[in-house]
């Protein structure tokens, strides 16, 4: 934009807490840089919100309008220790002055290793272990899969109906979604199976049923003895929120050991906080082989890891891991001040209390409106489900009805679900009640308008 220089706020904590709406949205300067993201980005890199960012921090964002939008969203799970947290930013000034790159393959640093020291201690499980750093979930997920094939010397995966994994090739075949993720993309790799979810809501199964229905899939159509890996998310992201059933994964982790079939969870999404413990597999009582992570890992920042049990993560031979930009030193050293963030400025127990806003908040609109046909979550990780109070089919239409006048009146909200119907609430964790409930006033306000 020709005039953005004009606004030159600071970000962070120091930016005012409020919505503040001055302009409609997109404000004419907003406008201005989507018409030139039109005509200069590749068409296929959507946006949720028409807004041009130029700042952001505590819980808003700021667009080159002067708008002040609420922050419901935190950059899809990414800013949790909320955006441009002084602590972060230091670590990032103070490395990008020493070096920006040398290739961590090539000649290692200590901020790396600090990370996967860090990653080792706070994931679920007593055991030793090891971690390797890379650039994203997709890139993690890839990973995870490559090192249970070759631990197991087996070849198919599992993942889940529901599931999301990712982009590429490998993670987009894991991915249950076909639109906007796979469609069209084509062919995808091989050797990947899915299997039936536990979605409460929909099938009514208790835990051990829904386990044992996966499992007798498993068995039958691909046998235990060609499978390297299951890879599911412990509570699903972009399928919807869902939450299986209490028993679930316990006991497909008990099939997994007893199988000789490594237990893979992304918590791409669910890590650092976000469900209320440090990992969302603590939330359920299993410990996993091998964690996916990235999103919140950095405080903004593009990191990702494969951590697990060091005798796993030692069958890759050397070399067999890696990548030019895996474990950058500046996203290290975000990394190892956001993790310090986490376990010390109370950041697990933040989510539980604005889990409990938003849980008490959602019911209170389910039991006004049958349209809210589920809330559902743990943490700072709560979502409703929409649907037609007399079909219980998904309403699609009414999610992004709701969502669309968030925007339009200040509060970012993004939604989610297999079928397009799930309305999801990250809030960064850095953001106050008022303004959060602020921002809930504008969805139950939306959703009275439809």
């Amino acid at each position: 934009m020709s005039n953005a220089a004009v606004i030159t706020p600071v970000g962070g904590p120091s930016l005012p807490q409020e919505r503040r709406l001055v302009t409609a949205i997109p404000g004419p300067r907003s406008q201005e840089l989507l018409e030139r993201k039109a005509a200069a980005v590749a068409a296929g890199v959507g946006h949720t919100a028409p807004i041009a960012a130029v700042a952001a921090g505590g819980g808003v964002i700021l667009d080159a309008d002067g708008n002040s939008l609420i922050d419901l969203g935190s950059g899809i799970a990414v800013t949790s220790v909320g955006n441009a947290h002084p602590k972060v930013v230091e670590a990032v000034q103070q490395q990008v002055a020493q070096f920006t790159h040398t290739c961590f393959m090539v000649s290692p640093y200590e901020s790396y290793v600090a990370v996967a020291e860090a990653l080792n201690r706070i994931t679920p499980g007593a055991f030793a272990k090891k971690s390797a750093l890379f650039n994203s979930g997709a890139e993690a997920v890839e990973n995870a899969v490559k090192i249970a094939r070759k631990y197991t010397r087996k070849q198919a995966v599992v993942a889940f109906d529901h599931g999301y994994h990712g982009r590429t090739n490998l993670t987009m075949a894991l991915t249950a979604k076909a639109m906007p993720y796979k469609s069209g993309f084509g062919p995808f790799a091989s050797e990947v199976y899915r299997a039936p979810m536990s979605y409460p809501f929909h099938d009514g199964l208790t835990g051990p049923e829904a386990a044992k229905r996966a499992i007798a899939m498993m068995t039958k159509q691909i046998g235990a003895e060609n499978l390297a890996a299951i890879i599911i998310e412990p509570i699903q992201g972009e399928g919807g929120f869902i939450v299986p059933a209490d028993g679930f994964l316990p006991a497909l982790l008990d099939w997994c050991h007893a199988n000789d079939v490594v237990f893979i969870a992304d918590e791409v999404q669910t890590g650092f906080a976000r469900t209320g413990a440090m990992f969302a597999s603590e939330v359920f009582g299993i410990v996993p082989d091998l964690i996916t992570t990235a999103k919140g890992i950095a405080g903004g920042l593009p990191l990702a890891a494969v951590t697990g049990r060091a005798e796993i993560m030692d069958a890759a031979h050397a070399g067999g891991l890696g990548g030019t930009y895996g474990g950058n030193p500046v996203a290290c050293a975000a990394a190892v001040a956001a993790i310090e963030v986490f376990e010390n400025d109370g950041l697990i127990e933040r989510a539980r209390a604005i889990g409990v806003i938003l849980q008490e908040r959602l019911h209170a609109l389910q039991a006004a409106d049958p349209r809210v046909g589920e809330v559902r979550g743990r943490g700072a990780m709560v979502a409703a489900e929409f649907v037609d109070p007399t079909t219980g089919e998904p309403d699609a239409a009414l999610t992004s009805a709701i969502a669309k006048q968030c925007i339009a009146e200040g509060v970012v909200v993004l939604t989610c679900g297999t079928y397009g119907n799930v309305i999801r609430f990250l809030p960064p964790l850095s953001i106050g009640d008022d303004l959060l409930n602020e921002g809930l006033d504008v969805v139950a306000s939306a959703l009275a308008a439809h």
